[in-house]
């Protein structure tokens, strides 16, 4: 089935790289799934459009795209074939000149087919183009093991998610990439995820960072509080006389290592103390007091 990305990106085909960028950007906002939680197109519509966008915002795809339509991702097996027909044909003194009557597909099926000129009877497979895609997730979604359904060039593609994946790591799924020609084998496909930050907790590896509020008054005294982690809430004991600045360590309370069950980073903890503010005359002269002793 032939896609037009142009069109899924609403411009024309004299649209500049600028011209492409902008619209990829602005699409991709409006219809980011996380964005479109009621929406159960939403999905397929950011594939499509990601899709369109890693086509045409590449130059050399872009070229083979304008210039064979939806046999693009074929275009190097055209020419190679092109080529050997030219050669087979001038060798019998034919004089192929590399016009055919009908469209891209149909030259395709008489070449690899086997029922044209010095190609007859032999049929060459060829290995389908591999594909590129783009996975956006949460963090708290990346510290999971889950299963996710992706919708690439109209099929859908059930995978699992190892809890721990990395910000720009990208995984192979084989197989699943353009068909083969002639029996050659399916190009595979490749998935880059795109974690977002936490705006709380920051990743560095398999550790996790955060910084909590911490009250003048438990500081000085001690006391327990309660912190927000990717794996909920925990109580933490403060030490008294914690001064701002200071870090603790929560062991194993960082983010799972990749594909190593059981395994996990550690929770580094960094205490904001608050000064206390809007005293009453009461609350300054015991501060007063304080300060004398």
């Amino acid at each position: 089935m032939f896609i037009d990305y142009y069109k899924i990106l609403g411009i024309d085909k004299t649209a500049s790289d600028k011209d492409i960028k902008s619209a990829y950007r602005k699409l991709a906002r409006k219809y980011h799934p996380d964005l479109n939680p009621n929406d159960k197109d939403a999905n397929k519509n950011f594939q499509q459009i990601n899709e369109a966008n890693e086509v045409l915002s590449d130059p050399v795809k872009r070229k083979k795209y304008d210039q064979y339509g939806k046999d693009w991702q074929h275009a190097d097996e055209f020419e190679k074939q092109k080529q050997y027909q030219e050669q087979s044909s001038n060798s019998r003194g034919s004089g192929f000149s590399g016009e055919q009557s009908g469209n891209f597909s149909d030259f395709f099926e008489s070449m690899f087919g086997g029922a044209a000129g010095g190609n007859r009877g032999r049929r060459v497979k060829y290995r389908g183009e591999d594909f590129n895609a783009e996975l956006h997730l949460e963090l708290i979604d990346a510290a999971k093991t889950q299963k996710q359904t992706l919708t690439v060039n109209g099929a859908k593609i059930r995978i699992t998610i190892p809890a721990g994946i990395e910000n720009g790591q990208t995984i192979k799924i084989p197989g699943h990439g353009g068909p083969g020609i002639n029996g050659g084998p399916n190009g595979d496909l490749y998935i880059t995820f795109s974690i977002a930050n936490h705006p709380k907790i920051k990743r560095l590896g398999d550790n996790l960072y955060t910084s909590v509020d911490l009250n003048l008054y438990t500081a000085v005294l001690g006391g327990e509080i309660t912190i927000d982690t990717l794996d909920g809430q925990v109580k933490l004991k403060v030490a008294p006389e914690t001064q701002n600045g200071s870090k603790v360590k929560l062991k194993g309370k960082g983010f799972p290592v990749y594909k190593k069950e059981g395994q996990f980073g550690d929770l580094y903890v960094t205490y904001e103390v608050k000064i206390p503010t809007n005293l009453t005359d009461k609350q300054k002269a015991l501060f007063t007091e304080l300060s004398k002793s």
